[in-house]
C-alpha cells in the first residue's frame, strides 16, 4: 500500500502503471465547454469528427483544421447534459477557445474555458476497483462515457496492455477523493501519461506542431479522428482529397531514441527531444524526413515518441534526430495497423 503524499521514484511511476494501478493529475490539458441550442451543429461544421450525432454515452476523438487542412488542435468531445465539453492540450485551450468563437456568429452556442473550474485524472492498470467506488458503473469498451455526481469517466485506448480512463469532474471534489485513493494506488506524474499515450498511437498537437500536418500524417483516419460523410468544415477540401486521391506518403510511427554514449554526435537531452524538431535519413542529410509529434521519457533512459515520417525514409537506411548524423529512431510497432499505401 502506498503511503500518501509519500514521494515515489520515476521507476516506481512506471511499475504502478505496469504491475498495479496508478492515477495521474494531468495538468497538460484543459477543457473547452460549449453550450447552446446550435452548440452541436457549430461544432460538427468545425471539425473533423460528427458531433451532431454525439450521445451521452459516447466520447469522439476529433481535430480542429486551418483552411489549409493542417491541424490546429486535436480533442476528445463529449456530452456533458446540455453541454459539450472539449478536451485539448492545455497550451492551445485559450487559442483554441478564442478561434472557435470567432466563428459563431448567429449560432446559439457559447464557448468559455473551464479548465480552471474542473480536475482532469488518468488512470491505468488495475484500477478498475477503486474506481467503481466512485462511479456506479465503469465504460465497457474504448471512448464509452459515463456520467455520474463525481463528473465523467472515460475509457481511452489501452496502452502496454493496460486499460486507462479519464476522470473530469469538478476540482474540489475530484481532489477530496483523490486524497483518498492515494492510500491504493500510486500517485504518478503526468509525465508517464505522456508515455502511455505515445504506446497507445494516440497523438497530440501542442504548440510546438502547431499547423504541421494534415490529420492522415498522423493517422487520424486510422483511429476514428475523421468522419468523411459529414459535412463541410475547415480544411475539409484538403483532408477530403488526401484520402481519395493519390496515396498518403506520409504516417505516424512509434519509436525510441536513446540518450547519453553512442546516441549519436548531436545531443539527445531532453531539450533536444520535443514537439516539432525534425528528423532526417541517413541518405539525405540535405532536407527533413519528417518531425517529432510527441516525445516522453522512457521507463528505462531515452525517450519514446511519435514521429511523423516519409514512409520512403522507412524502407532502408535509417532516421535519424535534428541531423542525419544525430540519435537514431529505433521504430517499434503500433499497437494498430496502418492501411496499406498502394
Amino acid at each position: 500500500m502506498n503511503e500518501p503524499n509519500a514521494p515515489v521514484s520515476p521507476a516506481a511511476e512506471f511499475d504502478a502503471v505496469l504491475s498495479r494501478g496508478a492515477f495521474m493529475p494531468l495538468d497538460q490539458f484543459g477543457v473547452i465547454d460549449a453550450i447552446g441550442d446550435d452548440a452541436a451543429s457549430f461544432l460538427h461544421g468545425q471539425l473533423t469528427n460528427d458531433v451532431q450525432h454525439l450521445d451521452a454515452a459516447s466520447a469522439r476523438l476529433s481535430g480542429y483544421c486551418s483552411p489549409k487542412g493542417r491541424l490546429l488542435a486535436s480533442m476528445l468531445a463529449w456530452r456533458v447534459a446540455d453541454t459539450i465539453r472539449l478536451l485539448v492540450s492545455k497550451e492551445l485551450t485559450a487559442a483554441v477557445q478564442k478561434r472557435l468563437s470567432m466563428f459563431v456568429l448567429r449560432a446559439k452556442a457559447k464557448l468559455a474555458d473551464a479548465t480552471e473550474s474542473v480536475a482532469i485524472v488518468g488512470f491505468a492498470g488495475d484500477v478498475r476497483a477503486p474506481l467503481s467506488r466512485l462511479f456506479d458503473a465503469l465504460p465497457d469498451g474504448v471512448h464509452v462515457h459515463v456520467a455520474g455526481p463525481a463528473g465523467s469517466l472515460i475509457r481511452v485506448p489501452d496502452a502496454v496492455s493496460r486499460p486507462r480512463y479519464l476522470w473530469i469532474g469538478p476540482k474540489a471534489l475530484v481532489q477530496e477523493r483523490l486524497a483518498v485513493l492515494e492510500g491504493e494506488l500510486v500517485r504518478a506524474s503526468p509525465a508517464v501519461w505522456d508515455w502511455l499515450d505515445i504506446h497507445a498511437g494516440e497523438p497530440r498537437i501542442t504548440q510546438g506542431v502547431l499547423e504541421q500536418f494534415v490529420p492522415q500524417m498522423i493517422n487520424f483516419d486510422v483511429i476514428g479522428g475523421i468522419n468523411f460523410r459529414k459535412g463541410c468544415y475547415p480544411g475539409q477540401e484538403v483532408v477530403a482529397r488526401s484520402q481519395y486521391r493519390g496515396t498518403i506518403k506520409r504516417r505516424m510511427a512509434l519509436a525510441h531514441i536513446a540518450t547519453g554514449a553512442g546516441s549519436g554526435s548531436a545531443e539527445a537531452g531532453g531539450d533536444a527531444v520535443r514537439p516539432g524538431v525534425e528528423l532526417f535519413h541517413s541518405d539525405d542529410p540535405s532536407q527533413p524526413c519528417g518531425m517529432l509529434v510527441n516525445a516522453a521519457p522512457a521507463p528505462r533512459e531515452g525517450f519514446d515518441v511519435l514521429a511523423e515520417v516519409k514512409l520512403s525514409a522507412l524502407e532502408n537506411g535509417t532516421v535519424h534526430l535534428g541531423a542525419a548524423d544525430g540519435p537514431l529512431l529505433a521504430f517499434l510497432p503500433l499497437p494498430y495497423a496502418l492501411p496499406s499505401e498502394v
